[in-house]
């Protein structure tokens, strides 16, 4: 399996899961998601994808600052629908990190772990996305803006010869070596592009 490098060196998000504990997935129910899962799940690696994951890494640190986030204790609030743009896709990858989701998501062992319910939509917030902790209420709201880092101009060129059917082996290769430079770029400059208000 080959894929950028850059996948490799974005930092890693840490969570306790009570449930995985106490099914026995992951001793003491930790451990950790890297972006390189959060693509395979996707399918893709994009901007919104990279968002999604960051959103998530600095939100989660603030939420709880000097201890793993407790995956399926959080409640995530979008200000969009869900049928809105990419509010899917950024929402699909902070459900993952989380284990918040919308109706669908597990129901729950004698009244514990559920974890349907903790995602809204349509939240009267200002921000991106609100991370609210079940134990405490804490909250942090997290905007999200990678405009500050463009990609090549020669990527615009390129895409419209790919969606004429114009485009040879070589100019399909070299887009998406492009695409995923400006992904790595949004993830060398995460403190341009996402800010968490506490």
């Amino acid at each position: 399996m080959k894929y950028p490098e850059f996948f490799d060196t974005v930092d890693t998000i840490k969570v306790v899961d009570p449930l995985a504990n106490v099914l026995g997935a992951f001793e003491g129910g930790i451990y950790e998601f890297n972006y390189l899962e959060v693509v395979k799940a996707a399918g893709h690696s994009c901007p919104t994808v990279a968002g999604a994951y960051i959103t998530a890494y600095a939100g989660l640190k603030a939420l709880y600052p000097n201890q793993p986030a407790v995956r399926g204790e959080i409640k995530v609030e979008f200000k969009e629908s869900l049928e809105d743009g990419v509010a899917g896709v950024i929402s699909n990858v902070i459900s993952q990190i989380t284990g918040a989701t919308d109706k669908s998501g597990f129901k729950g062992l004698g009244g514990k772990f559920a974890r349907h319910s903790l995602m809204h939509f349509d939240a009267n917030i200002s921000s991106s996305v609100k991370f609210t902790r079940l134990d405490s209420g804490k909250s942090v709201d997290v905007y999200y803006d990678p405009s500050l880092v463009g990609g090549s101009p020669k990527m615009q060129q390129l895409m419209q010869k790919m969606m004429g059917g114009m485009a040879n082996a070589a100019e399909v290769k070299e887009f998406g070596e492009l695409w995923q430079e400006r992904v790595k770029r949004i993830f060398d400059n995460m403190p341009s592009v996402v800010k968490v208000i506490i």
